[in-house]
């Protein structure tokens, strides 16, 4: 993607706004949005170009050997654009390893491979890692649950354990060593008052 100079000239004016901000004017406003509009028409038709060129490169290489020349161009083409080889492009560049261009091509796109390779296993590397990580912490005293605690708070003490209740005492039963008093001998007749003697008033009379 290139600019212009009149194109420069906004983006330069963009970048100015950006670093140091004050109101900006219209013709400003309008400049930047027109430049916008176009940098996202170009990168839509850049899309485009490079979905035609893979479609070329995919039906050259169907049609190979007879199309090898044109395989080539369009390989190197999609190289530039950030293309990344599949195993159909190595096992076609292996059969064409007579052609210097197809061998300068091959090793190019063995080190664009062993790159995408060594990406992949350091992308499932780092996950692992980490795991293990968290599995030696989660082993350590305290673990993670202990790392991941709040500094200066305290576990609520546990309650202790009750005391299970002393069982109650049996109702002894009564013994039957003596027998049982009747109602008579517990509570005994009332004995009637005795009568006075018959010479009760004459002595107080004496008296």
């Amino acid at each position: 993607m290139a600019f212009g100079a009149e194109e420069l000239r906004v983006l330069r004016r963009a970048l100015a706004l950006a670093l140091h901000p004050r109101p900006a004017s219209a013709e400003d406003v309008q400049d930047c949005l027109r430049l916008a509009e176009a940098v996202d028409e170009a990168a839509r038709e850049g899309a485009r170009l490079r979905a035609f060129l893979l479609a070329d490169l995919a039906r050259y290489r169907a049609a190979l050997p007879g199309t090898a020349a044109g395989f080539l161009t369009l390989l190197e083409e999609a190289l530039v654009v950030g293309y990344r080889p599949v195993p159909d492009d190595l096992a076609a560049l292996r059969a064409l390893r007579g052609n210097p261009v197809a061998a300068a091509l091959l090793d190019r796109c063995h080190d664009l491979a062993e790159q995408d390779v060594r990406m992949r296993l350091a992308l499932r590397t780092v996950p692992a890692s980490r795991g293990r990580a968290r599995t030696r912490l989660t082993a350590l005293p305290g673990g993670l649950a202990a790392a991941t605690e709040e500094p200066g708070r305290k576990k609520p003490a546990e309650k202790p354990a009750e005391k299970p209740a002393a069982p109650q005492p049996k109702p002894q039963t009564p013994r039957r060593d003596r027998p049982i008093p009747t109602p008579g001998e517990v509570f005994p007749p009332r004995r009637k008052p005795a009568a006075p003697p018959a010479n009760a008033p004459q002595q107080l009379a004496a008296v």
